[in-house]
């Protein structure tokens, strides 16, 4: 019931359940308070609205960011507290006397005060919002740019403004029960004294030396800083929030590269997501400005997404552009149109050049350059035990359906129609398994069916892991676990020493400050790999589990998993990389022969129907390694998906980067060469362009890989 609430309410425990109801009900409780009269009633009903209004922006609760699209929002909850407490005096017979007016004086003063706060407040977050946001980019010794104010004042500051009413509200509610006009009074000064140096504080941070420099300062520090560093090779991206992913699984081989590597982002808030690095990284909103950038020393750009936004850095032709995307899979997606723009097209494997060369989209075969998948490094293989040399082991079986896509095919997850099916056969598997489910970060973001679907899997294996730790057949380490549970806290506690103080910069300071002490990035790195160790010892082997959000990674997932089940998309590409069992679901119906033969990374796959029968076979494999019929199998298509394990994808991708770049430097050199020779067959405009350019607009998304 509590559960239904929840989910009805979109907030996130029952705690925030809680107070959203005692804040629906404090104000008609206020309203009958203030008519009856009851100055008691009034004042605990008006804490219980602070509080609990308070404890749910805190929260960030989505049930409240929703109340200001239905006029009930922050200050007009505040207003109507105040208009209570007003009908309150009314009603207690003073409104002939000083409290009254004083009270009504006040809160008008309160709320002209905030005008200015507010002005004040969006003027510092504007002024201090950079043209070009960075990481890694030294701009501190190229221009000044202040700090910013104390975060005391301008964090979350329509809240601290509006609270400054407390003072008011208490002295005029002692004042009327204690009969003294002069607790009242200086309830009042002490609210407005509060407001009006509130205002005072923010004012000094819009004038003088306090102000960041303007736009074409900051553009022409980052040119300046760019033509000393001379980028060679930069990966672009574009996208929403919840896709930095796709950006975040390419930092890593950025900072492998053998040529200078830079990151450009176009969206701020892929900015503040991104993972840390020690890459470069440039944010530049806006298109104009990016065209504008010194980039001629750029010769390989590489994009992990198609979309609109791509253009900007494709119109320009001294750097040749390659798609490498986020995941190689047999999607539809995977074989995008939209890829004929680029130079060339980076595929893991011969699947890859295959899957374009059938789908006949206008990708011509040259173009396509092999280059394995180097983020598949930390993915441990797996290799076959033989019978009875080690102690009895349970699997682990992870779920990893995709999302449901952007249209209603039942193709693109297996959480429609099979995810509750695929669910409960591994719960009742007999000899048992543990379950891991990890579903897509985009998973009901689109269809309200999906993300039904995802939370009735999400019950059942939390119905069923409080059901084991019920039965004595599974006994706990508990001295263990406590000793993993003070070690993740322990991690977390100096993770969050590291990564604390980044996180209360504001654009200004971060993209000032934002260069990255090596020693800390490898000690973060060395200590996420301790709480990926410490997590998976913090509960038991057979606890099933639901896994969200972005620790532990999938990888971490599929290093823990003795077999998957997933559908048609990365996933199951990289967790070839294995070795080990797994299932792929058949969600459309087309039967194992056509879905085999449509899909490349289901070969040597057991595949499931919609009632997941087939998952006995799968659990068999895992059981017995020596009798797994499709281990063979795997080894040919994990080759021809993902390449030759020798030499080394990051070699090869290495390989690849360098050879393009000879490429697009033997155009440039041509083409200066025709142009100082004055061919008669070269227009003006032929030469090679410089970076400047005008653009009116953004152009819209093509959709993303």
């Amino acid at each position: 019931m509590i559960s239904t609430a929840i989910r009805v309410a979109r907030v996130g425990s029952a705690a925030e359940l809680a107070a959203a109801v005692l804040m629906m009900l404090g104000f008609p409780c206020l309203m009958l308070a203030a008519l009856v009269p009851s100055v008691p009633a009034f004042a605990a009903a008006a804490a219980v609205t602070y509080l609990a209004d308070h404890y749910l922006h805190r929260r960030g609760s989505y049930l409240v960011n929703r109340l200001s699209k239905v006029r009930a929002g922050l200050s007009i909850r505040f207003l109507i507290r105040q208009l209570l407490l007003i009908l309150l005096l009314a009603r207690m017979s003073l409104a002939d006397n000083l409290i009254y007016y004083g009270a009504i004086a006040c809160f008008i003063a309160f709320y002209g005060l905030q005008a200015p706060h507010g002005a004040l407040t969006t003027l510092i977050r504007n002024r201090r919002r950079m043209p070009v946001a960075t990481r890694n980019v030294d701009l501190a010794s190229r221009i000044r740019i202040p700090d910013a104010p104390p975060r005391a004042l301008t964090h979350r500051a329509a809240e601290k403004m509006l609270h400054l009413d407390l003072p008011a509200v208490g002295g005029i509610l002692l004042a009327v029960a204690l009969d003294s006009a002069l607790i009242g009074s200086v309830g009042i000064g002490i609210t407005v004294v509060l407001g009006l140096a509130y205002v005072l504080a923010l004012m000094p941070y819009v004038r003088g030396r306090r102000i960041p420099p303007k736009a074409d300062q900051v553009l022409v520090a980052v040119d300046d800083w760019l033509r000393e560093y001379r980028p060679e090779t930069v990966l672009y991206f574009s996208g929403s929030k919840d896709s930095v992913y796709q950006v975040n699984m390419w930092l890593e081989t950025m900072e492998q590269l053998d040529t200078r590597p830079l990151v450009i982002l176009r969206e701020r808030a892929i900015l503040t997501s991104l993972a840390p690095t020690t890459v470069p990284v440039i944010c530049v909103p806006g298109g104009v400005h990016l065209m504008n950038l010194d980039l001629s020393t750029v010769r390989v750009a590489l994009y992990a997404a198609n979309v609109g936004k791509n253009i900007h850095l494709l119109r320009v032709p001294t750097m040749k552009h390659v798609f490498v995307g986020h995941g190689d899979s047999d999607k539809i997606a995977s074989v995008n149109p939209f890829s004929k723009v680029y130079d060339e097209v980076w595929t893991a494997g011969r699947a890859g050049r295959d899957r374009y060369a059938i789908a006949d989209v206008g990708v011509r075969d040259d173009d396509i350059v092999e280059v394995g998948r180097p983020q598949l490094a930390p993915i441990e293989t797996w290799q076959a035990t033989a019978a009875g040399s080690v102690v009895e082991h349970r699997p682990t079986v992870l779920y990893a359906p995709t999302w449901e896509g952007w249209d209603d095919n039942p193709g693109n997850t297996s959480l429609l129609l099979a995810g509750e099916n695929i669910v409960k056969r591994l719960i009742a598997a007999d000899p048992a398994v543990r379950v891991l489910y990890k579903p897509h970060p985009f998973t009901g973001t689109r269809s309200a069916q999906a993300k039904a679907a995802h939370q009735r899997v999400t019950a059942l294996i939390e119905q069923a892991a409080a059901e084991r730790a019920a039965d004595a057949r599974f006994t706990v380490d508990t001295a263990a676990q406590d000793r993993a549970r003070a070690e993740l806290a322990r991690i977390e506690a100096r993770l969050a020493d590291l990564e604390g103080s980044a996180d209360k910069r504001d654009e200004a300071e971060a993209s000032r400050d934002g260069v990255i002490d090596v020693a800390l990035h490898e000690e973060t790195a060395r200590l996420r790999a301790e709480w990926n160790t410490a997590y998976w010892s913090s509960f038991p082997d057979w606890e099933h589990r639901v896994i969200m959000g972005a620790q532990p990674r999938l990888y971490d997932c599929f290093n823990v998993s003795d077999a998957m089940v997933s559908d048609i998309s990365s996933v199951v590409s990289d967790f070839i990389a294995s070795g080990k069992p797994y299932a792929v679901t058949d969600s459309a119906g087309l039967g194992t022969e056509e879905f085999k033969r449509q899909n490349t990374a289901v070969r040597a796959a057991v595949v499931l129907s919609n009632d997941a029968a087939g998952l006995a076979e799968l659990l068999e494999a895992v059981r017995d390694p020596q009798a797994d019929p499709l281990a063979g199998e795997r080894g040919e298509l994990k080759r021809y998906l993902l390449g030759p394990d020798e030499p080394t994808s990051i070699d090869q991708f290495n390989a690849a980067v360098a050879q393009l770049a000879r490429k697009a430097e033997t155009r440039n050199l041509g083409q200066e060469s025709r142009t100082a020779v004055g061919d008669p067959g070269v227009e003006p405009a032929d030469a090679l362009p410089a970076q400047a350019a005008s653009v009116t607009g953004e152009t819209d998304g093509t959709g993303a890989n």
